[in-house]
């Protein structure tokens, strides 16, 4: 979208916005690699936000930015620099593109209005880079596509845009073409939009009309341009003008760009080679004139407090709906919490009502307090500079919101209302932990439910059954930011542990046994015997305690105590130390004192006869959890899965079709074999598999893993 240079790329100051309709909140999303924070980097140093290498301009430097963006990645998880361009604020999102970091991926996404999907012309299209795309289509997100590294030897332009239309559709065209003027050096962009040549030949970036041989392969690129350009914007009179022959209106067809990519169904495809800085001012022109503002993003879904909707627009003056997408913590301002505005105006030093919705509550249930707002800045990096308010569409950092999370939102006090969370990932990789000191282990605690608050995507679970502290993440690169963060914020040491599955046992055969607790002493003795029939029960059937005694043998009030004995036994296990699960136990005869026996005794005699039935060879088995995999591949990786799973011991429950070349597997697997599972379909499926998992119930553990699981309760 070329533009005269009396309009060039001009540093502005980073001062409150009025009017929604000048702000554009931008995404960059592409694979690692692909060089999203060059690009970002890029169009600072453009619009004089930060200095080159070397120079001090606002007193950052390309170097500082590298760093803070490095830093930035590793514990925050995406990284906001606010810029001005042309009359417009454009607040820049740079996403993290790691599987480990979906969760944040999510959030920028909820934050932005469009986004700029960065491809690597080295690199080409990958599997991961089609389901990052995937992820901005799930949201119908507008797009462009920024090819970039177009200064390689190595790249072709014309390639990449071939696979760009193969893989995202027939809506993706590119906008701008290069003509290189040597090797690896491009010496002009034919803007196909406008006609217009940007020629930076001379060494200095002008912008004249076509000439020679570029009117041909302009040409050749216009026509189909222009015509699915209107065909996607619905522009009936533009459509009749260019069928006629017409020259097309400039603006009108700036008009009809925004509207087709608002309504997320026609996505340009732009040139970069950020070395020499070309394809930076087109891209911030696109940014400004294509791209779509607030005003006309949908907005999510508004709640009152009780349950029912509450219609909102994006307008300074209605009602304040805002909505965390980013807590973290700094070391000299405490909590700061990234905020998107979506309706009304945010203002330091105000009050707002936060509401929650559990995802750092232990029950799950959601949180709400009104809490005063501290400074509101305008983030660069590490640099904080404050604002007055935000208005809705804009975004800012509040300081001090001590009780808000990611996903809670902010409004008014005297009008509380809440927006419908964005869809947070699951967590898939458990990973078992302590503290390295056990003086550290309330820290432990305290820093895990800080960080549970920060990210949504990570899960603590103590589980009873194992006793151990399980964290529930995102892959491996997710493990070590969540450790890094426990040792830098919160002192803690963390190590990891062997997780254990939770296993349980149970008898599959009927048995009696005498359960027998006598002991003499110099005063009162100890004295309980009690007879016991053992049985199983169905998978699920729980435990059902049976009074068969007659005659007396047992007195009534030490009957309870042997089904309290039974009880506690089965909670410690018979054979590995895992519960006992889905038993009878009938209790029919036994043998009292007058004066020995007691409610302790007979409860150690219905612990002793359990664990006795359990010493006879044969009757025990170990139960293990089983779960439905639904796995999604690539075709090309099903064979490799399905071939994975069968050495699982996975069953095999069905496979389908899905579009774009995909196949959703289906099986059931012993959990114990998929604790580590999302890292391994990662690596098998080169970033683009995916799983959902469901707890199915628990059955019978072969008898070569048994032996094992003994063996190994028989160490500790």
């Amino acid at each position: 979208m070329a533009v005269d240079n009396s309009t060039s790329a001009q540093s502005k100051s980073a001062a409150p916005v009025n009017d929604p309709g000048k702000i554009r909140n931008v995404v960059f999303i592409g694979s690692s690699g692909a060089g999203k924070t060059t690009v970002v980097e890029g169009l600072l140093v453009a619009t004089g936000e930060i200095g080159r290498a070397g120079s001090v301009a606002e007193g950052t430097t390309v170097t500082d930015y590298e760093d803070i963006e490095h830093k930035t990645n590793r514990s925050v998880g995406l990284a906001l620099a606010p810029i001005s361009f042309g009359g417009v604020k454009i607040n820049l999102i740079d996403a993290p593109g790691y599987a480990d970091y979906l969760g944040d991926l999510r959030a920028a996404i909820r934050g932005a209005d469009a986004a700029v999907f960065v491809i690597s012309a080295v690199d080409g299209i990958s599997g991961a880079t089609r389901l990052l795309w995937d992820e901005l289509a799930r949201v119908r997100m507008p797009r462009a596509i920024l090819i970039t590294k177009l200064d390689n030897p190595r790249a072709d332009y014309d390639e990449v845009v071939a696979e760009c239309r193969r893989s995202f559709g027939e809506s993706v065209l590119p906008m701008m073409v290069p003509i290189y003027q040597s090797e690896a050096q491009i010496g002009k962009l034919l803007d196909i939009l406008t006609g217009k040549v940007v020629d930076f030949t001379s060494g200095k970036r002008a912008v004249r009309d076509a000439e020679g041989d570029e009117l041909g392969k302009m040409e050749r690129n216009r026509e189909a341009f222009i015509e699915a350009l209107i065909t996607e914007s619905g522009d009936e009179d533009l459509m009749e003008a260019y069928l006629e022959g017409d020259e097309l209106d400039g603006e009108a067809l700036k008009a009809d760009l925004q509207k087709a990519m608002a309504a997320a169904s026609f996505f340009p495809i732009m040139p970069m080679a950020a070395a020499g800085g070309i394809g930076t001012d087109e891209l911030l022109y696109l940014i400004r004139d294509g791209f779509p503002s607030p005003v006309v993003a949908e907005l999510p879904e508004v709640l009152d407090p009780n349950g029912k909707e509450v219609q909102v627009s994006c307008d300074p003056k209605g009602p304040l709906v805002a909505e965390v997408i980013k807590t973290t913590q700094d070391p000299y301002v405490g909590r700061i919490s990234i905020a998107r505005v979506f309706s009304g105006t945010l203002r330091a030093e105000s009050t707002v009502h936060v509401e929650g919705h559990g995802s750092g509550d232990p029950d799950g249930s959601t949180h709400s307090s009104n809490e005063r707002v501290g400074t509101l800045t305008s983030p660069l990096g590490a640099k904080q500079r404050p604002v007055p308010y935000a208005v809705a569409g804009d975004l800012a950092a509040v300081a001090r919101l001590v009780g808000a999370e990611t996903g809670d939102t902010l409004s008014d006090p005297n009008k509380p209302l809440v927006a419908q969370p964005w869809m947070s990932p699951e967590a898939m990789l458990p990973v078992a932990i302590k503290a390295v000191n056990s003086s550290d282990e309330d820290k432990l605690g305290t820093g895990l439910n800080r960080l549970v608050s920060e990210d949504p995507t990570l899960r603590v679970e103590h589980n009873p059954e194992t006793g151990q502290t399980v964290l529930w993440t995102m892959g491996d690169a997710h493990v070590d930011v969540t450790f890094q963060r426990l040792a830098d914020k919160f002192g803690v040491q963390v190590e990891r542990i062997p997780y254990r599955v939770a296993l349980r046992e149970t008898f599959n055969r009927k048995v009696t046994a005498e359960g027998r607790h006598i002991k003499q002493s110099g005063g009162h003795g100890q004295y309980a015997k009690c007879q016991i029939e053992v049985e199983p029960l169905g998978p699920g059937e729980g435990f059902e305690f049976v009074d068969k005694v007659v005659g007396g043998s047992v007195p009534r009030q030490f009957i309870p105590s042997v089904e309290k004995g039974v009880k506690s036994q089965m909670a410690k296990g018979v054979l590995a130390g895992y519960p006992v699960v889905d038993i009878r136990v009938t209790l029919f005869d036994g043998k009292a004192h007058s004066v020995d026996s007691s409610d302790a005794a007979f409860q150690m005699a219905g612990a002793v006869g359990l664990r006795e039935a359990a010493k006879q060879a044969g009757v025990i088995s170990l139960l293990e959890p089983v779960v439905s995999l639904s796995i999604l591949v690539d075709d090309d990786h099903v064979g490799a899965i399905m071939s994975d799973l069968s050495s699982r011991r996975g069953r095999l429950t069905g496979t389908e079709s899905i579009a774009g070349g995909r196949t959703m597997v289906k099986a059931d697997v012993p959990q114990f074999e998929v604790t580590g599972y999302a890292t391994d379909l990662r690596s098998m499926s080169r970033g683009t598999g995916s799983f959902t998992s469901q707890y199915l119930g628990h059955e019978p553990m072969p008898p070569h893993r048994v032996e094992a699981v003994i063996a190994e309760a028989a160490t500790k």
